[in-house]
């Protein structure tokens, strides 16, 4: 099958932002311009093409990303609508890995909120190029000049503006290109009839100045054109695109652009800088991997003709077509009929039905090829983060990574027939999403979900009763705690030592074990002479020091930010076996934590309210009651104020109704988890009693 679209003519997008500030709305407008749609859906209205669950239709939220693909300018572009909540961080991340580009659009009014931040600091570790939008110019408080401030302050960015706003507010009514200087004004309801036409003469000095500014920041960046700037040498349109391009693949310079999604204005404008700006699969460096083999780093380059490496970057179990496994093509043609060899497990699976997706729309294709995205159907042993590629050249790709759960809910079925649904439900679920896990409870024999958050769990709760058909008792969440040390101790011994008739038991360990910085988790160092004990019972000495870690001593929490060092041992040649020094070390390890001045740790979120001015003393009683840090306050467009805190997680269930209680429904926040921190004793005594 021949390529519809030659490699540089392709592009792969993220539309990236905070929550509410217009993502899926330009996502709408620009399957409407790109005719894929011949009408524009409204997130109100729940019509929109990218938030097709029933779930994000009621609440008006981005939940899954979702991929869609469109042309423009003969370019095929593949984008992904991500959520902007929190609580669904995990599908923005593996979205940016697999992504070349991205869109960040943010609210006019508030410029940089904190989820803005939180995706810039994603892109900026995958390495994202981006621009940026500034959505709702036509609202009132909305402010270009603020939003880009914001964009420079706060996310340490170098934004170019590459338009002027014409009109402010409702009077919104056009932009000036910089580049060209010449206006744009948007003369019919849909945004499509753009008039070019010359610039107002009451903007003259203002336009001429932004423009000087913007020569002046691209010439900056590019060697070639410097010397002719400082020379007063004319410098061409195409000179500084070509420039400006090259910059911002490298991640030097964000262009940003400004419009209204929800009122047609600045969408075919944004589609010409996600094609002139942003880089094809050609711009971005040979993807790197691991030879599961040898262990060295190796290189596939972007072609088809290259040996076949795609990543796996998201399981979605569908009702009606089956377990589906979205992928990103690297190097070589992904065909169904393929043999393909998962380097990540060492087993093969046959590609099934291969499909290119459009929202919860398929299409069937014969085969994938090198850059684009596409989905599989008959991959049955593939996780996300798993790597497929040709056999006799295996590669082994850079996994995706994602965070920790921070609260758990027991979860029970009403009756005996749920049961077994219940069981299949929370396997689809947690193979489809990586920050949801199921966990069985020792002491209470309670089977527990985990996930990022209150919304996160109530949505696959939701999911459960109307995908699943499974009716289930919730319990109330429960925080995720976890427990640590605070002191050092040199030397912990034990001996496990059974005799039971024949061959006996004995494993003998000596450890020294250490408190860490917050966030290092548990570290394991071997330090033992194989004189002492034999390499061969190495693994199992690792594996029960992890496995004793799962509990810790104070209430059973997981234990972190430690680490325990294998001094020394012995072994009998007879009695000693793998289970006997894993039973040892287990012992072991439990011993010294007791020893060692164990704490209780709880998560503390990053909290940011935004409330009208007159609400502000109420809100800062609140959040002083729920035991929360005040870090900053500031100012923001609209007579509204913005408090900047870290709150424990225990303290923030209902707070949303609170707030919306105490500011008359006008307060909102926003919520990210920002480290692990040691509880005091009256919260201790509480969770222990």
């Amino acid at each position: 099958m021949a390529r519809e679209f030659p490699l540089e003519k392709l592009r792969n997008i993220g539309i990236i932002a905070h929550i509410d500030a217009g993502k899926t709305t330009t996502t709408e407008r620009i399957l409407y311009y790109t005719d894929k749609t011949h009408r524009m859906g409204s997130v109100d209205d729940g019509t929109t093409v990218t938030d097709w669950m029933i779930q994000e239709r009621e609440r008006g939220i981005t939940i899954v990303s979702a991929a869609v693909t469109a042309a423009w300018r003969e370019h095929q572009i593949n984008i992904i609508d991500t959520p902007g909540h929190i609580d669904f961080t995990a599908e923005v991340q593996r979205s940016l890995r697999i992504l070349d580009g991205g869109v960040v659009v943010f609210d006019g009014v508030q410029g940089v909120e904190p989820q803005s931040e939180t995706v810039w600091r994603q892109a900026d570790r995958f390495n994202v190029p981006r621009v940026c939008f500034i959505n709702k110019m036509d609202r009132v408080g909305s402010s270009y000049e603020y939003s880009l401030k914001s964009i420079r302050k706060k996310l340490g960015a170098n934004p170019i503006s590459m338009q002027f706003p014409i009109g402010k507010e409702v009077e919104f009514v056009g932009v000036v290109d910089l580049l060209t200087e010449k206006a744009i004004y948007w003369d019919n309801e849909s945004g499509s009839q753009l008039r070019i036409d010359e610039i107002p003469k009451e903007l003259m000095k203002q336009v001429s100045e932004k423009r000087a500014q913007l020569v002046e920041k691209i010439t900056e960046l590019d060697d070639g054109l410097i010397g002719k700037y400082l020379e007063s040498q004319p410098i061409g349109i195409g000179e500084l695109k070509l420039a400006l391009r090259k910059a911002v693949i490298k991640n030097l310079a964000t262009p940003v652009f400004c419009g209204s999604a929800l009122r047609n204005r600045g969408i075919p404008i944004l589609l010409d800088a996600i094609v002139d700006y942003l880089p094809s699969p050609l711009d971005i460096l040979p993807v790197k991997g691991i030879d599961p083999k040898s262990k060295k780093e190796i290189k596939r380059p972007v072609s088809d003709e290259a040996p076949m490496s795609a990543l796996i970057f998201k399981i979605v179990s569908d009702p009606y077509a089956g377990r589906m496994a979205y992928f990103r093509v690297y190097s070589g043609i992904v065909k169904q009929g393929l043999m393909a060899f998962n380097s990540s497990t060492g087993k093969k699976e046959r590609v099934g039905r291969l499909l290119r997706i459009y929202a919860d729309h398929r299409e069937d294709v014969s085969e994938i090829p090198t850059g684009d995205i596409g989905a599989v159907l008959g991959l049955k042993a593939v996780v996300t983060g798993d790597t497929i590629c040709a056999a006799h050249h295996p590669i082994v790709l850079e996994r995706i990574t994602f965070p920790e759960p921070v609260i758990s809910v027991a979860i029970e079925p009403k009756t005996a027939v749920d049961q077994e649904k219940l069981i299949k439900a929370l396997g689809r679920l947690s193979d489809e999403d990586p920050t949801f896990q199921v966990s069985k409870d020792e002491n209470t024999s309670q089977t527990l979900i985990s996930g990022m958050g209150e919304l996160h769990l109530e949505i696959l709760v939701d999911r459960m009763l109307r995908e699943f058909n499974v009716q289930a008792n919730v319990g109330k969440p429960r925080v995720s705690y976890r427990e640590t040390i605070t002191k050092s101790i040199k030397e912990v011994e034990y001996k496990y030592v059974k005799q039971t008739g024949g061959h006996g038991q004995y494993g003998h360990v000596i450890f020294s074990i250490e408190p860490l910085e917050r966030g290092q988790g548990i570290q394991f160092d071997n330090k033992i002479r194989k004189a002492s004990v034999p390499s061969e019972f190495f693994g199992a000495v690792r594996e029960g020091v992890l496995e004793a870690a799962e509990a810790g001593t104070l209430a059973g929490y997981p234990m972190t930010d430690l680490k325990v060092t294998f001094n020394n041992g012995s072994f009998h040649e007879v009695d000693s076996s793998e289970m006997a020094f894993k039973m040892a070390s287990i012992l072991a390890f439990k011993k010294g934590v007791e020893k060692a001045k164990p704490i209780l740790l709880e998560p503390v979120m990053r909290v940011e309210v935004t409330t009208p001015e007159e609400y502000l003393g109420d809100v800062l009683a609140q959040l002083n009651a729920r035991r929360a840090e005040i870090l900053g306050m500031g100012i923001k467009p609209g007579n509204a104020q913005s408090v900047r805190t870290l709150v424990p997680l225990a303290e923030m269930f209902g707070y949303a109704t609170e707030l919306r209680s105490a500011t008359q429904g006008r307060g909102v926040f926003s919520m990210e988890f920002e480290h692990y921190a040691p509880v005091s004793e009256e919260v201790k005594r509480r969770i222990l009693h």
